[in-house]
């Protein structure tokens, strides 16, 4: 959920039409007060509470081409707003920033949100970090990212066969700790301060795991729980070191720019 700029937009539908009702609700969010919907890609722990969340309501669908056509099919009549996989569109006073991303789905994207004021980054499924993700979320004050698995803890489980910790831990399936700790610290020099982290596994991640991973990293934390939103988190550019007679003043975001995690599904 991001509340910024006089725009709220909620990333992505994968719970029951109720449950994102209620958990809207307990951010203080009335779902007809929506702006729209971003999708990410099209995997049913993103898209599956589309149908009925929108048999009541009127909200434009952001998707990029193929992830459209894939899931048009299964929502019925939609206002879809498509925009090209690395385009960059206006809300109302929001700025949305696409990218690509390596997942197995037919084009995911991830998201940088800014307004006037400041801004955010959200990366949820992805195999690998490339270059090119880790330059659109450099300068951000706030990330929502994924930190699906632990390694060891993916290695020891039992439930999932050999195939489909593969397909985890493969270059088109999801981060580990390790490796969003890695881009974090990469990210935290250049201004990061706040980040969410999302997506955790219930078998082969926990939230302290993945706190302990981030630990040297020098940013304050939060994990996205399955069953309860988060508490609501400014994101707050860092006041800027004056570099001189012509510097710029320092921008950061008011009261209302804001975001929350409603919900982070496991993979597998």
């Amino acid at each position: 959920m991001v509340d910024a700029g006089g725009v709220r937009l909620l990333v992505d539908a994968g719970l029951s039409a109720r449950q994102l009702s209620r958990r809207l609700g307990l951010l203080g969010i009335e779902p007809e007060s929506l702006d729209g919907i971003l999708l990410t890609h099209e995997h049913g722990d993103h898209v599956s509470g589309l149908r009925v969340f929108l048999k009541s309501r009127d909200l434009p669908v952001y998707a990029t081409p193929a992830t459209c056509h894939v899931v048009r099919e299964g929502v019925g009549p939609v206002r879809w707003k498509v925009f090209e996989s690395g385009a960059s569109f206006e809300i109302g006073g929001l700025r949305v920033e696409s990218f690509p991303v390596p997942h197995d789905a037919v084009e995911p994207v991830g998201f940088v949100f800014r307004t006037q004021a400041g801004a955010m980054g959200l990366l949820s499924d992805t195999g690998h970090v490339t270059a090119l993700i880790t330059e659109r979320l450099r300068g951000l004050p706030a990330l929502f990212v994924e930190a699906n698995y632990d390694d060891a803890l993916l290695e020891a489980d039992t439930r999932r066969p050999w195939s489909t910790k593969q397909r985890i831990a493969s270059r088109h399936g999801h981060l580990s700790n390790a490796q969003t700790a890695a881009l974090v610290a990469e990210l935290a020099a250049d201004g990061l301060r706040r980040v969410v982290l999302g997506h955790l596994s219930s078998d082969c991640n926990t939230p302290e795991v993945a706190r302990s991973a981030l630990r040297e990293a020098g940013v304050e934390v939060d994990c996205a729980g399955q069953h309860e939103p988060t508490r609501w988190h400014p994101a707050v550019r860092p006041a800027a070191e004056p570099s001189g007679p012509a510097a710029e003043p320092a921008m950061e975001f008011g009261e209302d720019e804001l975001f929350g995690a409603l919900a982070s599904r496991r993979a597998g």
